[in-house]
């Protein structure tokens, strides 16, 4: 398995923990790009597959360009595919 579709696998758990948080605070989490930062930082393998540890803020940056560049494109592939590669890129995994 390749370190994009690691990414991508990680961006999916987060996925499936992300409506369990928003249970359990009564609502949608109102910053979605920094808990997933900081889920992927903290709590998953994402460290472990880059270069240098990124700042919280840029990963979230990155969470937010991929996140408007697929509601742009509309691509016919799985969103954590493409922001998986968002990240490979920025971040030289």
């Amino acid at each position: 398995m390749t370190d994009t579709a690691k990414l991508a696998e990680l961006l999916h758990e987060a996925a499936l923990k992300y409506p369990i948080v928003c249970r359990i605070v009564d609502g949608d989490e109102a910053d979605w790009p920094r808990w997933y930062a900081k889920w992927l930082l903290d709590l998953a393998d994402f460290r472990s597959l880059l270069p240098a540890r990124p700042a919280r803020s840029q990963v979230a940056d990155a969470l937010v360009a991929a996140d408007r560049y697929y509601a742009h494109a509309a691509p016919a592939e799985r969103w954590e595919d493409v922001y998986a590669r968002e990240l490979a890129a920025r971040f030289g995994a």
